[in-house]
């Protein structure tokens, strides 16, 4: 709008010479008006500028953008979720509640940001392992010093119809790699995996390709899995740390329905 008044006024200045004063005080005028819109911070410029200059560990903002809350904004360092005012003033670590739909904004905002996409995980360089049909499919991140690995498979011996990819990731200790190595080139790898985090029989010493390992804990990283088990269901959606029997058993029919 202001760049089509600018020219309405070029014209008549250009037929009329009464109008070229009117016209230079419009060039300066419309040279200041640019000029401040182009400094003209957008909120978001503004709250990173503000938190990078007041809070060095927030250097690295991945996004800023807007809530659901008028005047509060999302910060997003990762997958950490904190929230703002327009000008980066105040900073809050917690929880934004819509009461009217009961819904925790910030838990369904963090799933989605964990969210894990089933089929592209690499399911060759994963231990499997099936319980009864096998039909319903999850993938498990584990250390085999994990002692809530090894709870949580001792509890996943009671549940039917599951097929489980786990994921050897040694993070824990160096023997973690001895172990892991073994199990892998194990002649059966889902048996040697079972009779120790069940059973504590120690998987015999054994040799073979065992790239897949390395390649686990790089993905671990890369989808920002710092510990063990974390267990991510068939719609992408991620459980981290030991989950009880019944929990995990609705969380897989939630995932069918």
């Amino acid at each position: 709008l202001l760049t089509a008044l600018y020219r309405t006024v070029l014209t008549f200045a250009h037929w009329n010479p009464h109008m070229k004063l009117l016209a230079t005080a419009a060039t300066a005028m419309f040279a200041v008006l640019t000029l401040g819109q182009a400094f003209a911070a957008s909120p978001e410029d503004t709250i990173r500028q503000t938190l990078n200059e007041r809070i060095p560990q927030l250097t690295k903002i991945d996004e800023v953008r807007t809530t659901p809350m008028q005047g509060l904004y999302e910060v997003r360092v990762g997958t950490d979720v904190f929230y703002t005012d327009a000008q980066g003033n105040y900073l809050i670590q917690g929880e934004l509640m819509d009461t009217q739909a009961r819904r925790n904004l910030t838990e369904y905002r963090i799933k989605a940001l964990t969210a894990v996409k089933f089929s592209d995980l690499p399911l060759n360089d994963a231990i499997k392992v099936v319980h009864g049909k096998g039909e319903r499919q999850i993938a498990v991140f584990a250390d085999p010093n994990c002692g809530y690995c090894k709870r949580f498979e001792r509890d996943m011996q009671s549940v039917d119809n599951v097929t489980m990819h786990v994921f050897l990731i040694p993070i824990l200790s160096p023997d973690s790699v001895e172990k892991s190595r073994n199990i892998w080139c194990a002649k059966d790898q889902g048996k040697a995996w079972t009779d120790w985090v069940v059973g504590g029989k120690e998987p015999a010493g054994s040799s073979c390709d065992a790239g897949a390992i390395a390649r686990n804990v790089e993905l671990g990283q890369s989808l920002r899995i710092n510990g063990t088990p974390t267990i991510v269901l068939a719609d992408g959606s991620r459980i981290g740390g030991y989950v009880p029997r019944a929990e995990l058993e609705k969380a897989l029919s939630a995932v069918k329905k």
